[in-house]
């Protein structure tokens, strides 16, 4: 199934299985799809994105290496959510016994379930309005914390499970809490 010059993003109502293919098929796309079937097609990013979003995968991996606690995972990793979404966060998390828990052969497609950690580096292309909706989104499908970093206005959302979104004016570090034990992000490379 390639992509058709024309095609209606709403209701596509593909399987999981369809989605999957449609994606493997068409490489140059990087899409994702919400819980109630649409398909958006998400554009690359700037230099400057791409380079901050590096760093942020990086330092996450780092401490990920030290503490040997879970996976994580760049932005071209998939996750289907319960709600039935596909979803590709700017980088995510999941502790060791969930990666584990997974049969082999679904550790090489779209992973079915939701980040216990998300982060998303809104770029200048993104909207501010659906990247929130994204982040609530994945804290709604059992994400237990979530970032959103507007280097634009120098701000970070932080989205906790059970918890009013906290809005925090140009942080130095990011703390990682219980979810992410000992885990700083330092932030001076990211502005």
């Amino acid at each position: 199934m390639t992509l058709p010059l024309e095609l209606n993003l709403e209701n596509c109502n593909f399987s999981d299985e369809q989605f999957f293919q449609l994606c493997q098929q068409n490489k140059n796309f990087r899409f994702e799809r919400n819980a109630q079937g649409d398909l958006a097609i998400m554009s690359p990013t700037g230099g400057e994105t791409s380079n901050r979003n590096i760093d942020l995968s990086y330092q996450l991996q780092a401490w990920n290496r030290r503490t040997k606690l879970g996976m994580a995972f760049d932005s071209s990793g998939g996750f289907i959510l319960p709600n039935g979404a596909m979803r590709s966060p700017d980088a995510a998390w999941i502790p060791v016994a969930r990666w584990e828990a997974l049969a082999p052969e679904v550790k090489t497609r779209f992973l079915p379930l939701c980040p216990d950690f998300v982060v998303e580096l809104l770029s200048p292309t993104d909207s501010l309005a659906r990247t929130q909706a994204k982040l609530q989104e994945f804290i709604d499908n059992g994400s237990r914390l979530g970032w959103l970093i507007n280097r634009q206005n120098r701000q970070v959302e932080v989205y906790r499970s059970g918890q009013p979104v906290e809005i925090l004016e140009q942080p130095e570090f990011l703390d990682g809490a219980t979810v992410l034990p000992n885990f700083q992000l330092d932030l001076s490379t990211i502005w």
